[in-house]
């Protein structure tokens, strides 16, 4: 039985979290030499990173390259990987139609008619945050609202990088919030808590940071509106793709099926008005999807070299280096955040983020009288954060791919996950919010509601 855990449990190794820190190395020190920090291809650079990481071995062992070769492969082959990349290419070819049609130019054309100039950033942001709290999906928000905001900025002499950093925000703040998003559902059963009980702790930071990210917006982005909008006519019916992505997401639907929906849709429409034939339809399907592949083939790549540094001991390391100094409820606390925070900059997911650290958190929840529902609290607001900053996460990826930029160029403007991170800190610093105590009976019933 110990053989058995020793093997799927690899020893601790700090060498394996280096392929991860070769990526930062490489495109810092890319960024110094050419004084632009996008400058390094982020394909090439994780191809770089792969390729160190083949080359690693796991602690007091030597692995053949061909069984490295296969650990790589099935990490990139994981079905949540691979279930990332049809999103993506689903997400392309919507991106194309409704663009080929005139719906992001229709939708964009309304909402300057209707939305006060000055409000539209932080409009755009509260329909983000509404969204993504109802569909509990950051990447459907992203998805459905990328384009949108990328035709605000183009309309509004702003920069495209802003508009999207804004729906990354709004789409975070739904993903950590909502009732139905698979952190919560996550950070919930690894601790044994009710919903409501996290969604409360959550509140209280997350609201806080929504409102300095809308003030932020309002005074800190000028907007000219003595020659900047032209309210021009739009046809609502080319907005039709956009409705229907956003009401079948809010009823719950899978995103490939969001997806589908409104590329249906849309080709309906653009049938229907004359915007292109059958055939050149199919050409902006395709279109759209090759704009998405370099990005699948970074989530691929992504995939395996995680697995890479699970495989090597890198991760192990990482959780004992973050919980073996905490000898109180603060660091208990603080090591919780660190380490779900380090997790998601590891994995670029928060989801896996949350899973791993979540029985590690309930140990130091027992051991230093910590709260469970503050923990699954924490476990959402810092996993959210770093995901909204990492440029190599499936969020920033695809919404840089709208307007076919860097990621990194975005992480400067994603305020929202910048603040509710501060937000969490002092959270944790000045022990808010506090819950009242329960009895065993109704732990016990609290843990049993969400198994």
């Amino acid at each position: 039985m110990q053989q058995s855990n020793s093997k799927s449990q690899p020893l601790p190794n700090p060498m394996g979290l280096t392929p991860i820190l070769l990526f930062v190395v490489l495109v810092v020190a890319t960024g110094l030499i050419t004084n632009d920090i996008t400058a390094m291809p982020i394909l090439v650079a994780f191809f770089i990173s792969a390729g160190y990481g083949l080359c690693l071995n796991p602690k007091g062992k030597k692995v053949s390259f061909s069984e490295k070769v296969q650990t790589f492969c099935k990490g990139g082959g994981d079905k949540n990987i691979i279930l990332l990349v049809l999103i993506f290419l689903l997400a392309g070819a919507f991106y194309a139609v409704t663009i080929d049609i005139g719906a992001r130019d229709a939708t964009v054309n309304m909402a300057l008619q209707f939305v006060p100039t000055s409000m539209i950033l932080p409009g755009l942001f509260l329909i983000c945050c509404f969204i993504s709290f109802a569909m509990g999906t950051s990447m459907g928000t992203i998805t459905a609202l990328s384009p949108i905001g990328a035709g605000l900025a183009n309309s509004l002499g702003l920069p495209v990088e802003l508009a999207l950093g804004v729906v990354v925000g709004g789409a975070m703040f739904g993903d950590n919030l909502s009732f139905v998003s698979d952190t919560t559902i996550a950070s919930t059963r690894t601790q044994g808590v009710q919903l409501k009980d996290k969604f409360r702790a959550n509140l209280m930071v997350a609201l806080p940071a929504c409102l300095a990210t809308m003030v932020l917006l309002l005074v800190f982005v000028d907007v000219d509106t003595s020659e900047l909008i032209d309210t021009k006519e739009y046809d609502a019916w080319r907005i039709l793709p956009y409705l229907f992505i956003i009401g079948f997401a809010l009823t719950g639907f899978n995103v490939i099926t969001v997806l589908a929906v409104g590329i249906a849709t849309a080709c309906v429409v653009g049938l229907m008005q004359g915007s292109f034939t059958v055939l050149t339809m199919m050409h902006s399907i395709q279109k759209g999807m090759g704009w998405m592949q370099d990005l699948a083939m970074i989530a691929i790549t992504i995939g395996g070299i995680v697995a890479l540094m699970h495989a090597n001991g890198g991760i192990n390391w990482l959780i004992n280096r973050l919980t073996k100094r905490v000898t109180s409820k603060k660091g208990a606390e603080f090591s919780i955040a660190g380490l779900v925070s380090f997790l998601d900059i590891t994995t670029a997911n928060n989801t896996i983020a949350i899973v791993t650290a979540g029985p590690i958190a309930s140990d130091l929840n027992e051991k230093y009288g910590v709260d469970p529902r503050r923990t699954a609290s924490l476990l959402d607001i810092f996993s959210c954060s770093f995901q909204g900053l990492v440029p190599y996460g499936a969020q920033l990826l695809s919404a840089a791919a709208v307007v076919g930029i860097s990621p990194l160029a975005i992480t400067p403007y994603c305020w929202y996950p910048m603040l509710i991170f501060v937000f969490g800190l002092l959270a944790i610093w000045f022990n808010f919010p506090t819950f009242e105590q329960k009895n065993d009976d109704e732990l016990t019933e609290a843990s049993a509601a969400v198994k």
